[in-house]
């Protein structure tokens, strides 16, 4: 029977299938139905450092109501330590998780200042996770900043937060780099132990009866495989990190061609909000089935074999893929 176990971030998983940030792993219920249904690891959804902001604010003007009327009204109202932030959440949820989990638990926090990211980052540490993903969701919208300065206060963020934590440490890139490979690289420099391609970056939409801008969440298709599928396979072998595909795994088929492409965790939430948990199962299953057709002993067999540096066509993933591509319609 061949062996589905891989490792990522140092974690020896049992198979690469690793629940993504989702609803699903934001209760402790969620959390064990993932793990019974065969979960390898768990990311937990994102702290975003806005919420934690909108949390202060509101503490402060509950603290701060009618005080100017009555200088006695701070006496009634309720101590600050009675108010459960967005974080207090959080760091409940990830011990509550290591105390019921058997498997890895990643907590996810995506911040906008380095203060914010390195003393959250400290927080979820000490609350025991067993590893970190830095969620780098950002839009360049500021015509004044260059891509390279906006590089490089990412890095400086990442670097900030390895030096407060000693757990290993993942990065969830957007594909919008204008050298996505160099930042990369760098971005394990300073130290990323792993990368995780890719975030989604979800669109806003007009209502056209409101004139509102309006939010639009749209779950992944096997369609978006393509562009994390080709990124992994450039950056196997090219980057000292361990690499995780995310979006657009939805079947067995998925999950084989991201390891063929070098990722040691295939992280999977649309697939699993639309069928449930067990999901897992049925692609382990039939990933046990495709490996022993195609005499494979190991997922460890398996990965990078089809990777830009394992390739005898290793220009198929650049520019002439393109052309290709453009060539081989045909109206049906």
């Amino acid at each position: 029977m061949p062996d589905l176990g891989s490792r990522y971030l140092g974690f020896a998983l049992r198979t690469p299938l690793v629940a993504s940030s989702s609803p699903l792993t934001g209760t402790l219920d969620g959390l064990r139905q993932l793990e019974d249904a065969g979960a390898s690891a768990v990311v937990l959804p994102s702290l975003f450092e806005e919420e934690l902001v909108h949390d202060a604010l509101v503490l402060h003007g509950a603290l701060e109501e009618g005080s100017e009327s009555f200088a006695e009204a701070r006496t009634y109202l309720p101590e600050p330590g009675h108010y459960e932030s967005a974080l207090d959440k959080l760091l409940e949820l990830v011990a509550a998780a290591k105390d019921a989990l058997a498997i890895p638990v990643i907590a996810s926090l995506n911040g906008t200042t380095r203060g914010g990211w390195t003393s959250i980052a400290r927080a979820i540490e000490t609350a025991g996770a067993d590893a970190l993903e830095l969620n780098l969701y950002r839009v360049a919208a500021d015509p004044s900043r260059n891509a390279a300065e906006l590089e490089q206060r990412s890095l400086e963020l990442i670097a900030a937060v390895r030096a407060e934590v000693t757990i290993p440490l993942s990065v969830k890139l957007s594909p919008f780099f204008t050298a996505l490979a160099d930042f990369a690289a760098c971005a394990v420099k300073v130290g990323a132990d792993g990368l995780v391609l890719f975030n989604r970056f979800y669109q806003p939409d007009f209502d056209l009866e409101t004139l509102e801008i309006v939010p639009t969440l749209t779950l992944s298709t096997p369609e978006e495989l393509r562009l994390p599928l080709r990124w992994i396979a450039l950056l196997h072998g090219r980057v000292k990190a361990s690499l995780a595909a995310s979006s657009g795994i939805h079947s067995a088929q998925g999950a084989l061609k991201v390891l063929l492409a070098g990722a040691d965790a295939a992280m999977m939430a649309s697939a699993l909000l639309r069928r449930g948990p067990g999901v897992f199962r049925e692609i382990e299953q039939a990933m046990m089935r495709w490996l022993e057709e195609h005499e494979y002993q190991s997922v460890t067999q398996l990965k990078g074999s089809a990777s830009q540096r394992a390739s005898p066509n290793p220009e198929a993933f650049e520019r002439a893929q393109y052309l290709r591509t453009l060539r081989s319609y045909t109206k049906g």
